[in-house]
C-alpha cells in the first residue's frame, strides 16, 4: 500500500521526477527576479552600498556552515527511519536535531556579532561614511543566523518526507523577496540598515512558515518537544563529515581564481572566471535531482537495496542524457559564442578554458549522483576523506599547470581533479550496492564514450562543418540512448507523455 509515508511512495519514480521539476522551478525563478532587480539596486544604492549588500547576501548563504551538517544528518536519519518503518522515532529526531541546530546557530550568531566590528573596520575596505550602517547591518545578520540554521533543519524534515512541493512553494516567494524586499525600502531610505532588516524579517517569516508546514505534514510533532541524548552522537558524526565536504568542496571550486591572480594577472582571472560562471550554471539540473534522490537513497537503502541501485542507475542515466547534448553544443560553439557575447579578445583567451570546463562540469555532474548515494546511505566519511586527500594534490597540480599553460592549465587541472574524483566515487558506490546491481553496462558504455565525443568536438572548424558534426553526433547519441539505454518502461512513459502533450495541445487550439 502506497501511503504518503511508505517507502514505496517516498521512492516512487513519478514523485521523484515531479520533485526534481519543483526544485528546478524553486532555483530558477528567483534567479530571473535577481536579473531584473540587481541593476536597480546598484543604481539606487550605489556601488559601495551594493557591494556591502552582496557581502551580506554571501554571509547569509554561508551561515548554513554553522549547522555543522546537521540539516543533512536530520534528512538522512529521518529518511532511514521512514524506510525501516520506524515512524515513531521521527518526532524525537526532529526535535533533537532542531534544538541542537538552534544552539549551534546561536553560537554562530554570537561569533559573527563579535567579529563584525573587526570585519567592518579592518578586514573589509568599507568607506568611513558607511561603516556605522554596515556594522548595524552585520549585527542584524548575526541575529538572523539561528533562524537561518533552524529553517535548514525544518527544510531537511520536509525533504525526508519528499515534500519538495511545499519547500519550493516557500522557496520561490522567499527567494524573490530577497531582491524585491530590498527594492521596496528604496523609496524611504538609501541606508543598508532597512534593506538588511527586511532581509532578516523575511528569514523569520520563512522559519514560521516552514514550522507550520512541518506540523501540517506530521501533526504528532506538536505533541511534545523531545531531547534524546543518544541521538546527539550519530547526528554530530554524520554532520561533522558533511561539514568537511561542505568546506573543502567549495574551496576547490574557487581556489583556482586566487592562484591565477597570484601567479598571472587580474585580467587572467576575468578570462577564466567568466566562462566558469557561465558553464557551472549547468549544475542547476543535477543539483535539483540530487536534492531529491538523497533522501530517496536513504529511505530505499533501509528496506530494499535493489531499489536503491535502480534509482542510482536511473539518476546517472538521466543526468547523462540531459546534459550531454548541451555540453556538446558548448564545446563545439565555444569560440563563436564567446566572440558574439564578449568579443574577439575574450574568445581568443577563453575558448579552450570554456571547452575544458564544460567537459569538467559534465563529468562532475555525473559524479554528484554517487556522492549523494554515499552520503544518503550513511557514509559521508568516504566523500569527506576523498576531499581531504584531493585538496593538497589538486593545489600542487593547479600550480604546476598554471605555470606551464596559464589559465588553460587551470581548467585542465580542475577538469582532471573532478574526473579522478568521479572515478573514485563511482567505484566506492559500486562496492556498497548489492553485487551486480550498480550501473547497467549500457549506461557505463555511453558515459565512457561521451568524453571521447566531446574531445572530438573541439576539432571542426567553420560553422558549416560544426553544424554537420553536431547533427551527426546528436542523432547518433539519440539513437544509442533510445535503443540501448532507455528501458521499455521508460520508452512507454515517453510515448504516453508525448501523447498527453499532443492531446492537450490539440484541445487548446480548438
Amino acid at each position: 500500500m502506497k501511503t504518503e509515508t511508505s517507502p514505496f511512495h517516498l521512492t516512487s519514480g513519478r514523485l521523484l521526477a515531479r520533485n526534481t521539476i519543483w526544485n528546478l522551478l524553486g532555483s530558477g525563478a528567483p534567479m530571473l527576479v535577481a536579473v531584473a532587480c540587481i541593476p536597480v539596486l546598484i543604481r539606487d544604492l550605489g556601488k559601495d552600498r551594493f557591494g556591502i549588500l552582496a557581502l551580506a547576501w554571501a554571509l547569509v548563504g554561508y551561515a548554513n556552515l554553522f549547522d555543522l551538517g546537521l540539516g543533512r544528518a536530520l534528512t538522512q536519519m529521518i529518511s532511514k527511519k521512514l524506510g525501516a518503518g520506524e515512524h515513531h522515532e521521527v518526532p524525537d529526531i526532529f526535535w533533537t536535531s532542531l534544538l541542537l541546530m538552534t544552539l549551534l546557530g546561536t553560537l554562530g550568531g554570537v561569533i559573527v556579532a563579535c567579529v563584525s566590528r573587526w570585519l567592518v573596520t579592518h578586514a573589509l575596505n568599507v568607506p568611513a561614511a558607511l561603516q556605522h550602517e554596515t556594522l548595524l547591518s552585520f549585527y542584524l545578520i548575526s541575529f538572523s543566523i539561528p533562524i537561518i540554521i533552524g529553517t535548514a533543519g525544518l527544510r531537511g524534515f520536509l525533504e525526508a518526507r519528499q515534500r519538495f512541493d511545499l519547500i519550493n512553494a516557500l522557496r520561490v516567494p522567499m527567494g524573490m523577496f530577497t531582491y524585491v524586499g530590498s527594492l521596496l525600502t528604496l523609496p524611504f531610505s538609501r541606508s543598508l540598515v532597512p534593506v538588511v532588516a527586511v532581509l532578516a524579517a523575511g528569514r523569520v517569516i520563512a522559519w514560521v512558515a516552514h514550522l507550520a508546514l512541518c506540523f501540517n505534514v506530521q501533526p504528532d510533532l506538536r505533541q511534545r518537544i523531545a531531547w534524546r541524548r543518544d541521538l546527539v552522537g550519530p547526528l554530530m558524526r554524520f554532520g561533522g563529515w558533511m561539514t568537511v565536504s561542505n568546506v573543502i568542496g567549495p574551496l576547490m571550486v574557487t581556489l583556482d581564481r586566487f592562484v591565477i591572480g597570484a601567479y598571472l594577472t587580474v585580467a587572467a582571472v576575468a578570462y577564466y572566471a567568466t566562462p566558469f560562471e557561465m558553464v557551472t550554471k549547468l549544475w542547476l539540473f543535477p543539483g535539483a535531482l540530487v536534492g531529491v534522490v538523497f533522501p530517496a537513497f536513504s529511505t530505499s537503502f533501509a528496506h530494499d537495496r535493489n531499489r536503491t541501485a535502480m534509482l542510482y542507475d536511473r539518476s546517472v542515466k538521466y543526468v547523462l542524457l540531459l546534459l550531454f547534448p548541451i555540453v556538446l553544443l558548448i564545446v563545439v560553439l565555444a569560440p563563436d559564442a564567446l566572440r558574439l557575447w564578449l568579443g574577439a579578445d575574450f574568445a581568443l583567451h577563453s575558448t579552450r578554458v570554456l571547452q575544458w570546463l564544460a567537459v569538467g562540469v559534465f563529468v562532475n555532474s555525473l559524479a554528484l549522483v554517487p556522492s549523494a548515494l554515499l552520503q544518503g546511505i550513511g557514509r559521508p566519511d568516504l566523500t569527506a576523506k576523498l576531499h581531504m586527500i584531493e585538496l593538497p594534490a589538486y593545489l600542487l597540480a593547479l600550480w604546476w599547470c598554471i605555470t606551464r599553460r596559464g589559465i588553460e592549465g587551470a581548467a585542465i587541472a580542475w577538469t582532471g581533479r573532478v574526473a579522478l574524483d568521479a572515478i573514485v566515487l563511482f567505484f566506492l558506490a559500486s562496492r556498497l550496492l548489492p553485487a551486480g546491481t550498480s550501473l547497467r553496462p549500457r549506461t557505463v558504455f555511453i558515459a565512457s564514450l561521451a568524453p571521447i565525443v566531446l574531445a572530438a568536438a573541439t576539432l571542426p572548424q567553420g560553422l558549416a562543418l560544426k553544424g554537420v558534426f553536431v547533427l551527426v553526433a546528436v542523432a547518433a547519441f539519440a539513437a544509442v540512448a533510445w535503443f540501448l539505454v532507455l528501458t521499455p518502461e521508460e520508452k512507454t512513459f515517453a510515448y504516453n507523455y508525448r501523447y498527453q502533450t499532443n492531446v492537450v495541445h490539440s484541445t487548446s487550439t480548438q
